[in-house]
């Protein structure tokens, strides 16, 4: 898929607003900040695996500073989530859900990229990984919490498979809006049923529970 079509431009600007109301949610629900740090730790979320991907990519500068949109959809991310988040009820299923889909839209428009750039599949799966949870454990960092790949069930591991169908597919010559979007629901299927049953990644021996 080439990164410059209105659809990869639509699913990573998804991603880009799904994180920052990810981000600022959870700014809201954990941390005592203002308006600007609710804004920025969202912005943070939203564009912080993109900006990690294109620097591997050697692809300078950095989409988010080439392109305003990438700017201006993570503002507006944080802005409404600082408008309505305390309205909510609860705010921790929304914020695991928007996660998974940011998560999702982000391995699948990291692998592309990075196909685009040429990579092999192998490092197509890596950088769409890198670039799904990269944004997280930014925001996990700045409110001092172990980031959620290190810790939390299923995490790392629907991105890589994400990025492993789309990648494969893409390589294989397969129609790319279909694998797009198997990719991302396979995700996010994978990473809300960890969720749902409490499905963790394999620990060593002795360490379950501890």
């Amino acid at each position: 898929m080439d990164t410059a079509s209105p659809l990869f431009l639509t699913l990573d600007l998804a991603g880009v607003f799904a994180f920052a109301l990810n981000g600022a949610l959870t700014a809201i629900r954990l941390t005592r900040l203002d308006i600007v740090g609710v804004v920025t730790l969202g912005m943070c979320t939203a564009i912080g695996g993109g900006i990690i991907r294109d620097v591997i990519l050697d692809a300078l500068p950095p989409a988010t500073f080439s392109d305003w949109r990438y700017l201006t959809v993570a503002t507006v991310g944080g802005l409404v989530a600082f408008a309505f988040g305390r309205s909510l009820d609860r705010l921790t299923k929304p914020i695991i859900v928007l996660d998974a889909a940011g998560l999702s839209l982000f391995a699948v428009t990291g692998a592309l990229k990075a196909l685009d750039h040429d990579m092999g599949v192998a490092q197509a799966v890596i950088l769409g990984t890198v670039t799904a949870v990269g944004g997280g454990t930014v925001r996990d960092v700045l409110i001092r919490e172990v980031p959620a790949v290190l810790t939390s069930g299923l995490y790392a591991i629907p991105a890589l498979i994400g990025a492993a169908v789309v990648a494969r597919a893409s390589a294989a010559g397969l129609a790319e809006v279909p694998a797009a979007l198997v990719a991302a629901a396979a995700c996010f299927s994978i990473r809300m049923a960890g969720v749902r049953y409490d499905i963790n990644a394999p620990t060593p021996p002795g360490r379950r529970g501890t």
